[in-house]
């Protein structure tokens, strides 16, 4: 399985990548939205995509967007990751269609425990 981390820090995206590869998918990077279409026309299915909101060129809620617009990808999981923690951001991102919402920080246990709630990884 694929998971494609967005982000423009390196930093976190090597973060969150330890922690997925963890659970056995197969790693894809992307620095903000558009790098990211890019990546899923490159790679096709990828079934997994977490997601920071606040990035260059376009933003994790535009990408999410997006990829909600393209019946192709209707089966991938997204999750938000993000330091944007009002209601609003929660609401419009979950409206957007992500399946899942997490909070920076974060660690190890909140991510496993998105991922199980969204159905991504086994108990």
């Amino acid at each position: 399985m694929r998971a494609l981390i967005v982000d423009d820090s390196k930093t976190m995206r090597a973060i969150i990548a330890r922690t997925i590869k963890e659970l056995g998918f197969e790693i894809l990077e992307a620095a903000n939205g558009k790098e990211a279409l890019d990546t899923l026309k490159e790679y096709g299915a990828i079934e997994l995509s977490l997601v920071d909101w606040h990035m260059p060129i376009m933003t994790g809620i535009e990408f999410v967007r997006e990829v909600r617009s393209d019946p192709e990808y209707d089966s991938m999981k997204l999750m938000m990751v993000t330091t944007a923690a009002d209601s609003e951001h929660v609401s419009e991102a979950l409206c957007a269609g992500v399946d899942e919402y997490l909070m920076k920080p974060f660690n190890k246990d909140l991510i496993l425990s998105k991922l199980q709630m969204m159905g991504v990884v086994q108990c």
